[in-house]
């Protein structure tokens, strides 16, 4: 019987909770500058006064004469102030004058206290001045348009409302604050009383030695409460990783979702058997789930096993499965099952710009490290910054002018910070080298683009214990030039915001499906540095949050836009939902997995990488062309005859109007080409129309993958793909 594991499914799993970019943007805390403060004064500003306030709409008229001389009165009292200040604080100084919104002064208080500065007659009101970081939204959301998606739907209050979400995974920690109940109108409740409540409703374990093994739906795990959060943590939830603020706080792509645990790595279950799984999902059906979130993957075998049929079924039953397409890449032909299920709702993995971590300080400047599983300081690390360059083996990557550290370390390492490369050897050897050298820590640059990345160990025994971090390439260029200069790594992690979004991971599983070569994944989402919720038994500061990356990360995401588009098409049939979300989805954004040290990134078009485009819930909640299938393949054609080949497309209105839609096709090469009839349609609102795809291949087409598209106006797009042999 065939085995989904656990451990395949974490292939590329990055649980980045120490890693940071250096170009700017480190967001402190919230707080105070008690050496500063805001003095108002009595008397009303120029925005308020009744003779200077502007009229509904308009701006103030600081030409007019009324405006002149009433602010020439509120800077006399300014001045007034300035004087007594002077007199009887003169340590404390003004740094600034205002009158527009507020009639104030800004002073610094130079060893002052604030009743000092406050005491003068003309003083209405005093505080220290508060210290602000900037509010970003959350970066996973905004790659999806989420927040745009909650607004055609009535807010973030109603996003995917009541809408019931199966998480078929290791479990989901209710004391979480993401799936707390608060506000939550009661539900009725099935499996482990105390593993649920009327947010997580259910809670039933998956296994055949379940009873035997008094196994039951506990999070034993921390992967299916990461995936939980990413569906339907509540809406900004507030958000930290080992006890650092993030500076925004987190929700799910359907906040309002109702979730279920069930639970098919119990304990520490690393393998589920496609019973167990089918068992999970068809329990979840019985019990009214709408959506199913299955991040997880095994091995592909033949045109069809069972269990891709099973997923196949219950989306004609009306049940939208989101499905990982695998952590098995890079490579065509990786896809795993039942992501190659041709219903499943498959998911590709890109990046997420953003990361927590440590800063490394030299020569000035700030650079981010991402701190590996290997030692663990307490403090701040500070020492002398030795960069140990040229490489001494040949790397296929390219290099970046840095050794690999493979070998021997240089005497000169002793007691230095030294910087190397990545790539020829495992971190853990270069980390043991280096170690073994008496270095006080490791940076290991990236030899590719995109943010740095966690190094993990080689599973040998005796680990190192020296800290290590790892920089991105840009960085790591940058600190060449602070060889032989003072250097700290601050133990204190940061936030950080970088650049790098949208660039495919490389590890995430590739089509065309076997045999009749079948596109998938069939949509990407952020699967490449998520943040989202952990187990309270995975850190020591509650609640929990950890990065991790993933086709596991990506799914999740689809199966929230999933639910979310349930709520607001209840009358939709999962093929609909299916197609909202991938025949909207975003295209010519997302990047190919870099390869080599090259400071640019390429566009990559491959369907069978990138499927449809990255996921765009604003899209998708206002699509009206619904296409069945959502892309077609005209499997293999032998190149020495040509040949060709038609199927059917259904066009459906799934807006509240009539809608016309000029069709036409695009394709990658001449030798292979699409067409469409007829080539418009006019549809009413809930028609549906019938169309006709054709592929035609010359004799002695280009042997290889070709592909195309079908344009639906510009409310949609369909991938056509075939391969000549």
């Amino acid at each position: 019987m065939q085995s989904h594991s656990l451990s395949a499914v974490l292939r590329g799993l990055a649980l980045i909770v120490a890693s940071v970019f250096a170009a700017g943007g480190a967001f402190a805390g919230p707080g105070q500058d008690t050496s500063a403060a805001l003095v108002q004064l009595n008397g009303d500003p120029l925005a308020t006064y009744s003779k200077t306030k502007p009229p509904q709409g308009k701006k103030i008229d600081f030409d007019s004469n009324s405006v002149k001389s009433y602010r020439a009165q509120l800077s006399a009292l300014r001045n007034d102030y300035k004087a007594w200040l002077k007199k009887n604080v003169p340590q404390a100084k003004v740094t600034g004058d205002f009158d527009i919104s507020l009639n104030a002064v800004a002073v610094q208080l130079n060893g002052a206290s604030l009743d000092q500065v406050a005491a003068a007659p003309m003083v209405k009101a005093a505080e220290f001045q508060n210290l602000y970081r900037p509010s970003i939204a959350d970066p996973d959301l905004a790659l999806i348009n989420a927040e745009a998606a909650w607004t055609v739907g009535g807010g973030p209050a109603n996003a995917g409302d009541g809408v019931k979400v199966a998480i078929i995974d290791t479990g989901i920690d209710i004391t979480h604050p993401c799936f707390s109940d608060a506000g939550y109108p009661n539900q009725q409740k099935q499996g482990n009383p105390a593993l649920t409540n009327n947010k997580v409703i259910v809670a039933k374990v998956f296994n055949n030695k379940a009873g035997s093994r008094q196994y039951t739906a506990e999070p034993m795990q921390a992967h299916g409460t990461h995936v939980a959060g990413t569906v339907g943590c509540n809406y900004q939830t507030p958000t930290n990783v080992d006890g650092t603020p993030v500076p925004y706080s987190m929700s799910g792509v359907a906040p309002r979702a109702i979730l279920g645990n069930y639970n098919i790595f119990p304990a520490d279950v690393e393998d589920a058997r496609s019973e167990d799984i089918l068992d999970a999902l068809e329990a979840a059906y019985a019990d009214g789930f709408q959506v199913a979130n299955m991040s997880l993957g095994g091995g592909s075998h033949g045109f069809q096993d069972l269990l891709t049929v099973a997923v196949d079924n219950l989306d004609q039953a009306n049940m939208v499965v989101a499905v990982a397409a695998g952590n098995s890449g890079p490579g065509l032909f990786t896809v795993e099952s039942p992501g190659s299920a041709a219903r499943a709702l498959t998911a590709g993995a890109s990046s997420v710009n953003h990361f927590m971590g440590h800063p490394i300080n030299t020569n000035g400047s700030s650079y981010g490290g991402v701190q590996g599983l290997f030692g663990d300081p307490t403090a701040d690390l500070s020492a002398s910054f030795l960069v140990y360059s040229g490489p001494t083996v040949a790397d296929a990557n390219g290099m970046n002018g840095l050794n690999f550290g493979c070998g021997d370390f240089p005497a000169a390492a002793s007691g230095k910070i030294v910087l190397i490369t990545r790539g020829s050897c495992f971190f853990t050897v270069k980390i043991r080298n280096a170690q073994a050298a008496g270095a006080v820590a490791l940076i290991v640059a990236d030899n590719r683009p995109g943010d740095p990345i966690l190094m993990g160990d080689d599973g040998t025994p005796d680990q190192p214990t020296l800290p290590a971090y790892s920089v991105s390439l840009e960085d790591g260029q940058s600190l060449l030039a602070a060889n032989g200069m003072p250097a700290t790594v601050v133990d204190a992690l940061q936030y950080y915001l970088t650049t790098h979004q949208n660039i495919m991971g490389d590890f995430s599983s590739q089509g065309p499906t076997d045999v009749d070569f079948r596109v998938k994944p069939d949509v990407v989402a952020p699967g490449v540095n998520v943040l989202s919720s952990v187990p309270a038994s995975e850190c020591a500061t509650a609640p929990c949050f950890a990065f991790f990356a993933g086709t596991s990360m990506a799914t999740p995401h689809l199966a929230g836009s999933a639910a979310f588009l349930r709520g607001l098409h209840p009358d939709w049939s999962a093929a609909d939902i299916r197609s909202a979300v991938v025949n909207t989805a975003t295209r010519g954004v997302l990047f190919s997995p870099p390869a080599a040290a090259t400071s640019t990134l390429a566009i990559e078009n491959n369907v069978n990488i990138v499927g449809a485009g990255i996921d765009n819930l604003a899209a998708a909640a206002t699509a009206s062309a619904l296409l069945s299938p959502v892309s077609v393949s005209f499997g293999a054609v032998p190149m020495i005859s040509g040949q060709s080949r038609s199927a059917a497309v259904t066009i459906t209105n799934g807006g509240a109007g009539p809608a016309t839609w000029n069709l036409t096709t695009t394709g990658s090469d001449p030798s292979v080409n699409f067409s469409v009839a007829p080539t418009s349609v006019t549809l009413g609102a809930g028609a549906s129309a019938t169309v006709t795809v054709t592929m035609t291949a010359a004799k002695g087409a280009a042997p290889g993958s070709h592909q195309g598209s079908l344009e639906v106006g510009s409310a949609a797009h369909a991938a056509l793909y075939t391969i000549v042999k």
